[in-house]
């Protein structure tokens, strides 16, 4: 895996008014930032936002992946400058980060997050167990005034990669921050779907593979992972015995590492979902993003596989194999998201970024369009809307050094680190 730097600096595009950022960032600081993240109170100017990998960002043992999250540890976020700009001083034990209206704003999804994805269910992939996962599921849903999603109505089932509701795996504080992360963008951006959390007994390929087969078993039609390693030979044979689900929309984070393939994000037949920063703007969507770059080192994920075949619906020519990424969302830490945590760390809100924000959220996005068909790959449904309405074009941005290419630089049109865009709706994942 490649490794990133504990923290970061920058978020970008938003408006301030420099007297009301500095108010509110003081009313910050005195407030306590919640129960979960403290604000600087700002002297010359506001403080930037600063953040550190989750522990599951660092394998603990030879063979396991990495998740792909980070969570803010200071400073001021793009959310928190906004509300400063609009003269909001926040009270104690609140969100710093972006929630499900604004999720739902920026992607243009608030009336099919309204009206659509009742009986449909997003799985939710990742490695060990987390004991709070539906009391904070509960919480991040009633602040934010969403349905309620519990085991007892049958909303939220909570498995075993066997499929077990008893015998789950062991417990781990860093992987819980990741699952509360998957689940809350899975409840912002769908609010009405059910969701089933299954669970891998550790972070290998064969045990998170097999994991994704039971979420397939169990019959959901999108299913969500957010983590990721170095590509390797058994790749090829990974795609055919863990992602080869016709008719099931397979999202997979592209990394956290800046330029540079991974895997699963690198099999030709998930969603490979890219990262990006985004913010408020006085255009007419009102909002807008840029590739996320931190440093050489931190930021989406994108590149050519050095294994995987490219899918008949990627026409790019730079890359002879498959190219990451597909699609993008909201991933960088400086303009990071809302979730509710509690094992293993201070129970109350914090805000994450990496791209394992931005696969659930697509995740997300593909149960709002409805039941993918038959015999399909729902990767290549964005391609068919490629340069239309139905997709942000993010035209801005670098994740690394690749010669200037579209494999590492934003461009008009396709490029490696946000694929064919960010949603717009729903229309560009519907086939």
């Amino acid at each position: 895996m490649r490794t990133s730097p504990t923290a970061g600096t920058t978020a970008t595009g938003c408006r301030r008014r420099i007297g009301a950022a500095f108010a509110a960032a003081a009313a910050l600081a005195l407030a306590g930032f919640g129960t979960a993240v403290q604000a600087d109170a700002a002297t010359a100017a506001p403080a930037k936002a600063t953040w550190a990998k989750t522990p599951c960002a660092t394998p603990k043992h030879k063979g396991e992946l990495a998740c792909n999250s980070l969570r803010v540890t200071g400073g001021l976020t793009a959310f928190q400058k906004q509300q400063a700009a609009d003269g909001i001083t926040p009270k104690a034990a609140t969100p710093s980060g972006y929630g499900p209206s604004d999720l739902q704003s920026a992607y243009g999804l608030t009336s099919a997050a309204a009206s659509k994805g009742a009986g449909e269910t997003i799985a939710i992939v990742d490695a060990y167990n987390d004991p709070n996962a539906e009391a904070d599921l509960a919480k991040y849903r009633s602040y934010y005034g969403l349905p309620a999603c519990t085991k007892a109505s049958g909303c939220f089932k909570q498995v075993s990669q066997t499929g077990s509701t008893t015998s789950l795996p062991s417990s781990d504080a860093g992987w819980s921050e990741e699952i509360s992360l998957d689940l809350d963008m899975a409840s912002a951006i769908c609010p009405n779907c059910n969701i089933l959390l299954v669970e891998a007994k550790s972070a290998t390929m064969a045990n998170l593979g097999t994991a994704v087969n039971e979420a397939v078993t169990l019959g959901a039609k999108y299913v969500s992972n957010s983590y990721g390693g170095s590509e390797s030979s058994s790749d090829t044979s990974y795609d055919t015995s863990y992602f080869k689900h016709p008719g099931v929309a397979i999202t997979v984070s592209a990394g956290d590492g800046g330029y540079g393939a991974e895997y699963p994000a690198a099999s030709q037949y998930v969603t490979s979902v890219g990262g990006t920063a985004l913010s408020k703007a006085s255009n007419t969507r009102g909002w807008s993003e840029s590739v996320w770059n931190t440093s050489s080192t931190e930021g989406t994920g994108s590149g050519c596989s050095a294994y995987d075949a490219k899918p008949s619906w990627q026409t790019d020519t730079g890359c002879a194999k498959r190219t990451i990424a597909d699609v993008s969302a909201v991933a960088d830490p400086a303009t990071g998201v809302s979730v509710y945590d509690s094992y293993g760390v201070t129970a109350g809100f914090y805000t994450f970024g990496g791209t394992s924000a931005s696969s659930p959220i697509i995740a997300g996005v593909y149960a709002l369009a409805g039941t993918p068909s038959s015999g399909s790959y729902p990767a290549k449904f964005p391609y068919a809307k490629a340069g239309t309405s139905a997709l942000n074009d993010v035209t801005s941005g670098s994740n690394g050094s690749c010669g200037g290419s579209y494999l590492c630089t934003a461009r008009s049109g396709y490029d490696g680190p946000t694929g064919v865009g960010t949603p717009e709706g729903v229309s560009a994942f519907t086939g």
